[in-house]
Formats: structure tokens, C-alpha cells, sequence
């Protein structure tokens, strides 16, 4: 049951909620970039939370839908990772980085998905 698109965004969104990632922020690209349909930024405050934001969206993702990573870009220790699963970007930064690279002025003109927890309705839901 591999899930592509706006679901499997949402799906990696909730697993970074679970793992108390910070500032989880979703944008739908379609349009505005070649290289993915939708962006995930969230932040971590230490590597072993860095680390275990990384390894829950790829467990929980992989149980839940089935879908993996076709790529991993950087280490923990960089203080910035992305999990490549092509139609999905999942950018995972320590916040300092976050800070400093801004990807949310970057993607600006992307538009940003309200999404909410497991079981509560969201405004992506009702799509």
C-alpha cells in the first residue's frame, strides 16, 4: 500500500510529531520544482534527537505505508539530513542550520499545508 504524493507527506509529518520534532513546517511544491512535489522542514535541538527524528519517520513511514527512503543526503553530525522518497523531501536540520539556510524563504512561493496529528481533521484531510 506505497502511498505517493500529498498522503505520504502527511504520513512523514506525523511521524516526526511523534518523535517531538520542532516547527514541523509542510509545503506543497507542485509547479515551483522539478526535484519534488512536497517539502518537509523540521528541526531537531541535539544530534541524539536529530538521530531519532531520522530513524522514526523512516520506521514509522516504512510500517504505516511501506514507502522508503530512495536517498539519504548527509549525517547527524552535519546537523542536516534529507530523506529523499522522490515525490516527498523530508529535511531534517538541527535549528541552528535551519536558521541559517532558511528553506521556508527559500520555497516561499510554495503553499503551506495545514496538517494535525493522527485523528484529528486537517485542513489537507479535506482535500
Amino acid at each position: 500500500m506505497e502511498l505517493k504524493g500529498q498522503q505520504l507527506a502527511l504520513a512523514c509529518a506525523r511521524a516526526a510529531e511523534e518523535m517531538k520534532a520542532e516547527n514541523i513546517r509542510l509545503f506543497d511544491l507542485r509547479g515551483l520544482s522539478s526535484i519534488t512535489d512536497f517539502m518537509i522542514v523540521c528541526s531537531g535541538n541535539s544530534m541524539p534527537h536529530l538521530k531519532a527524528i531520522l530513524r522514526d519517520i523512516d520506521d514509522k513511514v516504512q510500517d504505516e505505508t511501506e514507502a522508503t527512503p530512495h536517498m539519504t543526503e548527509g549525517r547527524s553530525s552535519s546537523r542536516w539530513v534529507v530523506l529523499d522518497y522522490i515525490d516527498v523531501m523530508v529535511h531534517v536540520m538541527h535549528e541552528e542550520m535551519r536558521d541559517i539556510y532558511e528553506l521556508e524563504e527559500l520555497w516561499g512561493d510554495g503553499k503551506e499545508i495545514v496538517w494535525a496529528k493522527e485523528g484529528e481533521k486537517s485542513v489537507a484531510d479535506s482535500e
